[in-house]
């Protein structure tokens, strides 16, 4: 009898590829939760197989492998499908958190890592009962094995198991991503690995192009276990180990120079080097430096599957359409931020690597940073500003772990970053930021404290809107916006001149005049020319996740909408030109553009009943 696999995992979507065949399927938003993984039952069948080759992966150093999954069913049905679990022994007698005694038949404790449906690939598997598909693997610290199921989603069926397939080196430092840090002059690198600290001893060689490159000190190291975790599935069908998080700080950077690194690690055992390959990134210019910076921002992304697998009705597939832009005008990119619904894992923790997997060619080269959004934080009395379960119980512990922030506080998820002559206000909307509060306070003196001289472009970030927007969701309640967004905040934007802000959270497009307690302070459209005396509001969560329908009636502040996947790019041309694109992410062309043009003197800031009709610059 074939080895039964054990601890399971998962990943989100299904897909059913062209018009091959009709397959039995039904909607839902998140397609792992849709796999009653505890009704499980184990039908093994010796007349039924799953082989899967190559058995090893990664033997020339690649952390993402094609594996051939080769499968026959003596009943086939529209209704079998394939799993990808990992570690591979993904069957036990009880699982973790079970009140329930010992059972003497093999259960399943978690959900796949993937799946598909069986006939995919062979519009005749009804009637022959032979089929295969090619996956893709990531390295993710341990063996896969692969499953046939009958029966459908709800009430699965196990009927073969295929062998292992591992990667030579699973505990190999994977995924780097890069962040800016609390000075101008640092970047911080995060990666993942297979190595606790009391193994392997994490590492960054790294130096100036061409230059004499440096060991940096010994990264940081972190992890979380399953009662970090608030709920289920994060607790329970969806846990799987993280592995370990390092963090390293590289400081002291030329400004606007091009440095080359590796992350590693030493073997305490016998003093050996495991190294990653090769990046590359281009440090911070100074503060107010006058050269061109390019920022690229959008919200609600997602992940996709590029073999097709588990991506049910395009739900997030456009994210590999976002993605793939991005890596395509790296060159013409500086910097990311990616405002909230980063990759709605919502508490299927696997799809963290997988997201960092499908980034990592954005984020080893610039830094890629992130806001907390509703599918990181949001669970019932954890902390959260909105008591909803849509981070599956995650409650927001992945997210901060995974990724740097140049925050005192992880679990406070909001920031000031420097970039040039750029001063970025991140805004956690998943914690309370009304007037009174902590985030309040920080949010005034963020606007307050940037030099308008050297940094004359100051950019609001949030997740969920705080300011306008009209998706129809927003519009019904009569307020366009989060309760309590502009009420506490409109006068902030006001009294200290933001330029721009920024949202997810309402998956498409729009952008707004300048305007002021709901009123247009400019009928300008692409030339503005300061002072603006109003914010203009761009909701960009149209990175990769299903899109959201606007109200049928288009409010006189909405300037442009657009129904479709894609993400805003802000260009410093100089101290006195911005440039601000919106790219679909379907072909990265440019469907909407302004410009400000000012004195920096305009930008400086005033009461919030005195704002005189001209400027000093005037």
């Amino acid at each position: 009898m074939r080895e039964q696999p054990y601890f399971v995992i998962l990943l989100l979507l299904i897909v059913v590829v062209g018009a091959i065949q009709q397959v039995k399927c039904f909607h839902i938003e998140k397609p792992l939760s849709g796999i009653a993984i505890h009704k499980t039952t184990v039908h093994l069948n010796e007349q039924a197989h799953v082989k899967a080759s190559p058995t090893v992966l990664g033997s020339n150093g690649q952390h993402s492998e094609h594996v051939l999954v080769e499968f026959s069913s003596l009943y086939p049905s529209d209704d079998d499908w394939i799993g990808v679990f990992s570690p591979a022994d993904f069957m036990a007698s009880t699982c973790p958190g079970d009140n329930k005694q010992m059972v003497s038949r093999p259960r399943l404790c978690s959900a796949p890592i993937k799946f598909q449906y069986a006939n995919i690939s062979n519009p005749r598997y009804n009637s022959t009962g032979i089929g295969s598909l090619k996956l893709q693997l990531i390295n993710q610290r341990s063996d896969f094995s692969f499953a046939l199921f009958s029966g459908g989603l709800l009430n699965p069926k196990l009927v073969a198991v295929s062998n292992r397939v591992a990667f030579e080196n699973p505990n190999a430092p994977v995924y780097p991503r890069l962040a800016l840090g609390k000075e101008w002059n640092e970047m911080t690198v995060t990666w993942t690995s297979g190595y606790a600290p009391d193994i392997a001893e994490p590492l960054v060689e790294w130096g100036i192009k061409g230059g004499k490159r440096k060991l940096s000190p010994p990264a940081g190291t972190l992890t979380f276990g399953r009662k970090d975790l608030c709920g289920a599935p994060a607790r329970t069908v969806g846990w799987r180990d993280p592995g370990y998080i390092h963090t390293s700080f590289l400081n002291d950077l030329w400004p606007s120079s091009t440095y080359t690194y590796k992350v590693g690690h030493r073997l305490l055992s016998n003093g050996a080097l495991v190294w990653s390959e090769e990046y590359r990134f281009k440090s911070s210019p100074f503060p107010g430096q006058d050269s061109l910076q390019h920022i690229v921002i959008f919200g609600d992304m997602g992940k996709a599957e590029v073999d097709g697998s588990n991506d049910y009705n395009s739900i997030q597939r456009p994210s590999l359409n976002t993605t793939k832009q991005l890596i395509k005008d790296l060159k013409n990119t500086d910097a990311v931020f990616h405002i909230g619904d980063i990759c709605y894992a919502s508490g299927y923790l696997s799809q963290w690597d997988q997201f960092t997997a499908q980034i990592e060619p954005i984020a080893s080269t610039v830094p890629y940073m992130i806001a907390s959004g509703n599918h990181e934080r949001d669970w019932p009395y954890s902390g959260s500003f909105y008591h909803g379960v849509d981070s599956g119980g995650e409650c927001g512990v992945p997210a901060e772990t995974m990724f740097y922030i140049p925050s005192r506080n992880r679990d406070k998820l909001w920031y000031s970053s420097d970039y040039g002559m750029f001063r970025f206000c991140v805004a956690d909307t998943e914690q309370d930021w009304r007037e009174g509060t902590d985030q309040y306070k920080f949010i005034e003196h963020c606007f307050a404290s940037v030099d308008r001289k050297k940094q004359p472009w100051l950019i609001f970030l949030a997740h969920r809107v705080l300011g306008y927007s009209s998706t129809e969701f927003y519009a019904k309640t009569g307020r366009f916006s989060e309760p309590f967004g502009r009420v506490h905040l409109e006068k902030l934007w006001k009294k200290y001149r933001v330029d721009i802000a920024v949202y997810g959270h309402a998956h498409n497009y729009e952008r707004t005049c300048p305007v002021y307690q709901s009123v247009c302070t400019s009928h300008e459209v692409t030339n503005y020319k300061s002072p603006l005396n109003g914010t203009i509001h761009v909701v960009a969560g149209g990175g990769g996740a299903h899109l959201a329908e606007f109200s049928e009636e288009k409010p006189s502040w909405s300037l442009f909408r657009d129904y479709d996947h894609g993400y805003v790019k802000l260009t410093a041309v100089d101290h006195s030109t911005l440039l601000f694109e919106y790219k679909k992410s379907s072909d990265g062309r440019v469907h909407d553009s302004f410009k400000i043009s000012r004195e920096y003197r305009d930008g400086s800031a005033c009461g919030v009943d005195s704002c005189p009709a001209t400027t000093h610059a005037t």
